[in-house]
C-alpha cells in the first residue's frame, strides 16, 4: 500500500514537473525578442545604430531559427529532448547576458546566441508535449502558446518600466530575462534527477524514422503557412513602435499596443488548439485568420492610428489562432514524436527564413514610400498566400502520407 501511494506522488510529481517545464520553456521563446521594440529608441541611441541595424536585431533570431532549425531537430536523436531543453537555456542565457553587456558586436553575437537558443526550444518542445503528453496534445499546446504569449505581453507593456525599475535602462529592460531562463534550466534539472529514466525515453523514441519532410507536400504546405503568418506577427513587432510615431503617437503608448495584441492572444492561443484538435479539418478557421488578417493591414492604410487598439485586438486574434494552429500542426499531422520533431523542425527552419526577410523588407518599402502604405501593402499579398497554403495545411492529411 505504501508503496503504491508513493508511486501516485512520484507520479503527479513528476507530472508537474512536465508541465513546470512547458510553461517555463515557451516563457522563454518569445519574450526575449518583444522585449526590444520598446526600448528600440533607447538602443539605438545609445548604440548609435542605423534603421538597417535596428531590423537586424528581429532578423538575427529569425534567420538562427531558419538555419538551425534542422539541425536541432537531428541533435535530438542522439541527445534526448530534456537535456536538448537544458542547452538550450545555457546558449539563450550566454546570448542574454552578452546582448546587454554594453557594445555593438555583442549586442549582434548576443541576438545569434538568443536565436540559436530560442531556436531549439521552438523546435523540440511539441516533441516533448507529444511525448508527456499523448492524451492532451491540444490542452498543453495551449498551454504552450498562453504561456509564450503571457510573457510576451509583458515585455512589451512593462519593457521600460522594469529598466526604471531595475535602474538600468534597456539593459535592465533585456537583462531581466535572464531569471526567466534560469528559472526553466532547474526545473530541467530537476526532471533529471527526479526520473532519468523517463527523460531518456525520448532519445529511444526519436531514433525510428527515415522520413525525409522535405518530400512531403503536406509539410511544405504547414511549413510557408507557419513562414508566413510569422513574417505577419514579426513585421509588427519589429516597426509597429515606428510607424506608430509617423502616426503621432509617442513613447511607452506603442508598447501598450504590443500588449494588447500579446494580451488578446492569450484567451485564443488556449482555446484554439483544443477546439481545432477535435475538428477534422481547420479550413473555416484558416479563412477567418486571413480575414482578420487582411482587414488590420487596411485598417492601418485607410486609418492610420485611428482605431489603433481595436486594431490591435484584431491582430492578437488573428495571430493568436494561426500561430497555435501552427503548433498544433505539428503534432496533429503526424503519427509518431519524432515526426512531430522532423516537421517542427522544417516547418521553422523554412518558416523562419520567410519570416526573417519580413522585418527588412518592410523597413525598406518604407524607405521608399514614407507614408507606409506600401509596407503595408506587402503583407496584404502575403496575407493572401498565406491563405493559399493554410487551406491546404488545414485539411485532414498526415505528413507521412
Amino acid at each position: 500500500m505504501m508503496k503504491s501511494e508513493i508511486r501516485k506522488k512520484a507520479s503527479y510529481a513528476l507530472l508537474v514537473i512536465n508541465v513546470l517545464v512547458v510553461i517555463l520553456i515557451s516563457s522563454n521563446l518569445r519574450s526575449p525578442i518583444v522585449a526590444v521594440s520598446p526600448v528600440l529608441n533607447e538602443v539605438r541611441q545609445a548604440l548609435k545604430l542605423d534603421n538597417f541595424q535596428v531590423s537586424l536585431l528581429t532578423s538575427i533570431p529569425l534567420f538562427m531559427f531558419a538555419g538551425c532549425s534542422v539541425l536541432v531537430s537531428r541533435f535530438s536523436n542522439k541527445l534526448g529532448i530534456s537535456k536538448l531543453l537544458m542547452y538550450s537555456l545555457l546558449i539563450l542565457s550566454l546570448g542574454l547576458f552578452l546582448r546587454i553587456s554594453g557594445s555593438l558586436s555583442m549586442l549582434f553575437l548576443g541576438s545569434i546566441f538568443i536565436g540559436l537558443g530560442i531556436c531549439i526550444g521552438n523546435v523540440v518542445t511539441p516533441g516533448y508535449v507529444k511525448n508527456n503528453f499523448p492524451k492532451q496534445i491540444g490542452l498543453m499546446t495551449g498551454i504552450f502558446a498562453v504561456s509564450m504569449n503571457l510573457t510576451a505581453a509583458l515585455a512589451s507593456g512593462f519593457s521600460v518600466r522594469i529598466g526604471e525599475w531595475t535602474g538600468f535602462g534597456w539593459r535592465g529592460s533585456l537583462g531581466i530575462w535572464l531569471i526567466i531562463a534560469g528559472l526553466g534550466f532547474l526545473v530541467l534539472l530537476f526532471e533529471l534527477v527526479f526520473n532519468k529514466k523517463k527523460s531518456d525515453q525520448p532519445k529511444v523514441a526519436l531514433s525510428t524514422s527515415g522520413i525525409n519532410m522535405f518530400k512531403s507536400s503536406q509539410a511544405w504546405n504547414i511549413s510557408i503557412f507557419m513562414g508566413l503568418q510569422s513574417l505577419f506577427y514579426y513585421c509588427m513587432v519589429a516597426w509597429l513602435p515606428s510607424f506608430l510615431a509617423d502616426y503621432n503617437m509617442q513613447g511607452e503608448s506603442s508598447g501598450w499596443v504590443l500588449f494588447v495584441i500579446q494580451i488578446t492572444m492569450i484567451p485564443v492561443t488556449f482555446c484554439c488548439p483544443i477546439i481545432a484538435s477535435k475538428m477534422k479539418d481547420q479550413r473555416i478557421m484558416i479563412l477567418f485568420i486571413c480575414a482578420l488578417m487582411f482587414t488590420s493591414t487596411m485598417m492601418f492604410v485607410l486609418l492610420k492610428s485611428q482605431w489603433i487598439y481595436v486594431n490591435a485586438v484584431i491582430i492578437g486574434l488573428s495571430n493568436g489562432l494561426s500561430f497555435s494552429l501552427s503548433i498544433l500542426f505539428f503534432s496533429t499531422r503526424t503519427k509518431s514524436s519524432i515526426n512531430a520533431v522532423k516537421i517542427s523542425g522544417m516547418a521553422q527552419s523554412v518558416g523562419y527564413l520567410i519570416a526573417g526577410f519580413g522585418p527588412p523588407v518592410f523597413g525598406k518599402l518604407h524607405d521608399w514610400d514614407i507614408s507606409w502604405n506600401t509596407s503595408f501593402y506587402f503583407l496584404s499579398i502575403a496575407v493572401l498566400i498565406m491563405l493559399y497554403f493554410g487551406l491546404k495545411a488545414a485539411k485532414n492529411n498526415y505528413v507521412e502520407d
